[in-house]
């Protein structure tokens, strides 16, 4: 009837949006501040926080929204039926990746505290669209393998420092900036890459290859260049395979199609076929397991950063919601339990924030302590920083309630990215694996770590008896294999109550260290101890500039 309404909104928060992502980070920003010399300290905030309010703004949300609801499409052919096996982005995915571009997310390697800012803008970055982290985290990581070869490296790398994004497809070299893909899992061997099938045949002239074979992940499919393991006469070895060769022909790289796969909407994976493809080889032949190693490192580390981003994202938007929410009387936020699942969530985020960003500072440092230090902490990392992402989300999302299951909430978004870092770059097991194989053959890495560990010795109690516990899992590293996820867990967690007994504020640390390795705690987020500060411990996690 004309003039009647039932449609009047209350108690709906507003829309977090308008803020700096970067600034209203309390544990992001004291680790910036902790780790960038002081003398570019100014200009590391200065980036940052420029970084976190385009992060943080209502058009940047609505790019991503639009990147996730049109998916990326693939053309194998043009109107005439010649092969041109392209990828169509809509306009929003090009805009972000060009934001990112610009931001110097794919440059760390050679800025002062180059490796600090990255990170901390790459984990502002993962709370916009996760799906464009994926072509700066290849192009980022790239950049070791190819210093295996200088001359490559002087004609590839400035390419990849670029802030200037180039969608079109055309010879690198005739490009402001480029960007890089990977191939390295294949049908029947996933991550043993032993296996692979693929074939390189050696060209007259020297270093180049054709490949035949196929990959069945090949990750940013639109990127200009691509680092690619095959099998040489000298052993598996790590190719580069340009997308267009420099005379202007494209390469012959033959998209069977794109995944349609769990997490963002907006990024793309695809099936490759190579079939007479020219490459050149980076590293010598049969090397090709240590010439990508430097490139798995730091696509490891950035799994734990996009990891930590994620929850960030997921525990502001769930502290939002019940900051403005009410029910039963009073404020959401201030409901005891309600508090007590908020400051839990909080405890995840800023652990895993200190713990990656720990390791971006080692990448700084270049030591042989921090090049130990990250051998053995790196996987460990990965593994549980990347394993408590997803129970974050989920419980982020039901903090929202039916809201939470909503796409124009964002949290399904995240809910769906959450367990996509614990698979890249090497499963839980494969990175459990690789602790054990840090600690029997990585001179000084165990040392390094517990030096680390060690910096809070006598501070807290908890933390004391659980480091005793894990001298003790390394006692006997004969027939470990069985329990070796149990031990990275306890290194990832003496590591992260470590930092935060020595950096946080006493009540994160406090809640921590007896929930986490005091033992103080239930099977679900909500459990904590009711003797613990969760007021302060969630009013430090709410996103506020």
């Amino acid at each position: 009837m004309a003039g009647t309404s039932t449609h009047t909104v209350t108690n709906q928060p507003p829309p977090l949006a308008g803020y700096d992502v970067f600034t209203a980070d309390r544990a992001l920003t004291e680790a910036v501040e902790r780790y960038a010399a002081p003398d570019v300290l100014a200009e590391v905030r200065t980036e940052l926080s420029a970084l976190g309010r385009s992060a943080g703004s209502a058009q940047l949300q609505q790019w991503a929204t639009q990147a996730n609801e049109h998916p990326p499409r693939l053309r194998t052919h043009d109107r005439y039926g010649h092969r041109i096996d392209e990828v169509e982005f809509h306009p929003a995915w090009h805009r972000l990746l060009g934001k990112g571009v610009s931001a110097g997310l794919t440059d760390a390697w050679t800025r002062p505290a180059g490796h600090v800012r990255r990170a901390a803008g790459f984990l502002v970055w993962t709370q916009v669209e996760a799906g464009t982290c994926c072509p700066l985290s290849m192009t980022h990581a790239a950049v070791p393998a190819l210093r295996t070869d200088p001359e490559l490296a002087a004609e590839w790398e400035p390419r990849l420092a670029s802030t200037l994004y180039d969608q079109e497809l055309r010879p690198a070299g005739q490009k402001p900036g480029a960007l890089f893909g990977m191939g390295m899992t294949e049908k029947q061997g996933g991550s043993d890459v032993r296996a692979n099938t693929t074939r390189a045949v050696p060209l007259a002239e020297p270093g180049t290859y054709l490949l035949t074979g196929h990959k069945w992940f090949c990750s940013a499919p639109m990127s200009d260049a691509f680092l690619v393991l095959a099998q040489a006469p000298g052993g598996l070895t790590c190719f580069l395979v340009p997308r267009v060769l420099p005379d202007g022909e494209r390469n012959v790289f033959l998209l069977q199609r794109l995944k349609d796969k769990l997490g963002n909407r907006a990024n793309a994976s695809a099936e490759v076929e190579f079939a007479g493809t020219w490459a050149r080889r980076v590293g010598e032949e049969g090397g090709g397991l240590r010439t990508i190693l430097g490139m798995v490192a730091a696509t490891r580390l950035d799994c734990a950063l996009g990891s930590a981003g994620l929850m960030r994202q997921a525990v502001a938007q769930a502290v939002h919601h019940c900051t403005y929410r009410e029910a039963f009387g009073g404020k959401l936020a201030d409901k005891p339990l309600m508090r007590n699942v908020l400051a839990d969530l909080a405890l995840e985020s800023e652990a895993a924030t200190a713990l990656a960003l720990r390791l971006a500072a080692a990448c700084d440092d270049t030591s042989e302590q921090e090049l130990a230090f990250l051998r053995l902490a790196v996987p460990a990392a990965k593994y549980w920083i990347t394993k408590r992402c997803a129970p974050v989300a989920v419980e982020a999302a039901e903090c929202l309630g039916g809201n939470g299951y909503v796409e124009e909430s964002g949290l399904p978004r995240l809910v769906r990215e959450s367990p996509l870092n614990s698979v890249w770059e090497g499963a839980g097991n494969v990175q459990a694996l690789d602790v054990l194989r840090a600690l029997r053959r990585a001179p000084g890495a165990l040392d390094a770590c517990l030096t680390e560990i060690g910096r809070a010795h006598g501070a807290d109690h908890r933390l004391d008896r659980a480091v005793k516990d894990l001298f003790g899992d390394l006692a006997d590293l004969d027939a470990v294999e069985g329990r070796a996820r149990r031990l990275a867990e306890r290194l990832a967690l003496v590591l992260q109550g470590s930092l935060l007994v020595r950096h946080a504020p006493p009540e994160v640390a406090d809640a921590f260290c007896a929930s986490r390795l005091g033992g103080d705690h239930g099977a679900s987020f909500g459990t904590l101890p009711p003797s613990l500060d969760l007021a302060a411990i969630v009013e430090r996690a709410r996103p506020v500039s």
